[in-house]
């Protein structure tokens, strides 16, 4: 459908202007009280999602519709389904675009075909080289094996076995795996080093336009599939920033009273860094749980745009994404990974601000190995309160952990591990205890109860490097 865009002083757009897109209702006013409410309620400065953009900065539409176009026939239109539980909970219309069901289980194959597509014929024979944690490792091996290009791709060493083997069987014999480092950003110096001196195309994960215009399709599809009159709030998960960046462009041209939620794990925050010093940094280090969003230095073109376009990031504790993805499993059948589950792990925060509203969650991916369940369920269960390991200081002798067995534990709670070597020649002695409690009252009682008995103790945390060894 042939359309004109429609004028509007604050975007800044071309009279003569034109472009392929679908029609959709947008309504360009936000009220006042709704801006200082959730100021006040949120970290985020939400005035600023409402300032017109710097439009210079942001993918254009066109562009976007191009790849979207082109894309049709190769990527899965995948559905952007109305939750009843998460609208029910929040009181708001939830909707949540399912990007776990893409050909390759993640949104990364739209933005590595409209990428690899745009190479001239002439430059195929080359070969191609990238970086991944794993999804744009997959989308890359697919469109190779289906364009019949050689890659060579750099993936960590901790790459979950799930997203290792699915690289091998979607690029087939188009594909060779390189695991070098601990991160994505080990990875990545080493492959942009090696196509620099075989003379290799580098497909970037996210810092590339063509990567973030293929992204932005997602958007395209969510504005086509919504029938509310608009969409009040787009959350998304932001690793390298390219499918924010590109959900961000086309949102603030064509639904620009949308707020744009970005979301972070807590344990790599370098989105949130960089827009909070207004400029790109590095982290030193990063926790690599969330491993598809686990990125020590965000995209330059990314942070262009989503600095534009979004105050701070919304940063999530990895705990709290584990309770969502077991919530989603349990309750709404649906299998993600952790990224997949930090755009709705968000919505716990704006739960005042979304009530009534319309709103969409990205479920990015569900690339997620099996085996990594246990921990998923350790790491939920302490983030709510329900799981503690510690180290505990008992009296070196008999009867004292029979003591703390008895008079310490409540009739409901239970030892899930216990490490215990009694020392003669000390007073006291350090074991390593984990309790399991129906409620995070009991822990408290429990406490108290080991106070009383001078029992002391140190609650070990998950972001501990000696945690590690629970894992």
């Amino acid at each position: 459908m042939h359309i004109q865009k429609k004028a509007h002083s604050s975007l800044n757009l071309a009279k003569n202007d034109s472009f392929d897109t679908p029609e959709k209702k947008v309504t360009h006013t936000h009220s006042h009280n709704q801006e200082s409410n959730q100021k006040q309620s949120i970290q985020v400065d939400v005035t600023n999602y409402n300032h017109p953009p710097n439009i210079s900065k942001l993918i254009p539409v066109s562009k976007i519709y191009s790849a979207y176009k082109l894309l049709k026939n190769v990527v899965t239109r995948t559905p952007t389904q109305k939750s009843m539980k998460l609208s029910e909970y929040f009181g708001a219309n939830v909707y949540i675009k399912r990007e776990d069901l893409q050909i390759v289980r993640s949104y990364k194959l739209r933005g590595a075909y409209n990428k690899i597509i745009s190479i001239p014929e002439n430059e195929r024979h080359r070969t191609i080289f990238c970086a991944s944690a794993g999804n744009h490792a997959q989308g890359v091996a697919y469109v190779c094996n289906l364009m019949k290009i050689n890659c060579i791709i750099y993936m960590p060493t901790n790459t979950p076995s799930i997203k290792f083997n699915a690289v091998k069987s979607w690029g087939k014999q188009y594909v060779q795996i390189e695991l070098v480092g601990d991160t994505f950003d080990e990875s990545f110096r080493a492959s942009r080093e090696k196509c620099n001196t075989e003379n290799g195309i580098y497909v970037h994960a996210f810092d590339d336009e063509k990567i973030i215009e293929g992204q932005g399709t997602i958007a395209v599809e969510v504005l086509e599939d919504i029938n509310e009159d608009q969409v009040d709030f787009m959350f998304f998960p932001v690793g390298g920033g390219g499918c924010g960046a590109g959900i961000s462009s086309y949102f603030k041209q064509v639904s620009p009273q949308t707020i744009l939620i970005g979301v972070e794990p807590e344990g790599s925050p370098s989105m949130y860094e960089a827009i909070k010093q207004q400029q790109i940094v590095e982290l030193e280090t990063i926790n690599t749980f969330v491993d598809g969003a686990a990125i020590k230095k965000s995209g330059a073109k990314p942070f262009d745009i989503l600095n534009s376009v979004l105050k701070e990031v919304v940063l999530i504790p990895e705990g709290h994404v584990c309770t969502t993805m077991m919530k989603l499993f349990n309750e709404e059948g649906i299998l993600v990974e952790p990224a997949g589950a930090l755009a709705i792990s968000a919505l716990d925060k704006f739960k005042d601000q979304i009530k009534g509203k319309t709103v969409v969650c990205l479920i990015s991916g569900s690339n997620n190995d099996l085996g990594r369940m246990t921990d998923i369920r350790m790491l939920s269960e302490i983030h709510q309160g329900l799981q503690y390991y510690m180290f505990v200081n008992f009296f070196q002798k008999p009867g004292a952990l029979k003591q703390f067995l008895i008079q310490c534990l409540g009739p409901t709670d239970e030892v899930t591990n216990l490490e215990y070597t009694r020392k003669n020649n000390r007073e006291k002695g350090p074991a390593l205890v984990g309790v399991k409690v129906k409620k995070p009252q009991d822990f408290e009682a429990m406490k108290n109860k080991m106070e009383e008995l001078k029992i002391t103790h140190r609650i070990l945390q998950p972001n501990q490097e000696i945690f590690k060894m629970l894992l």
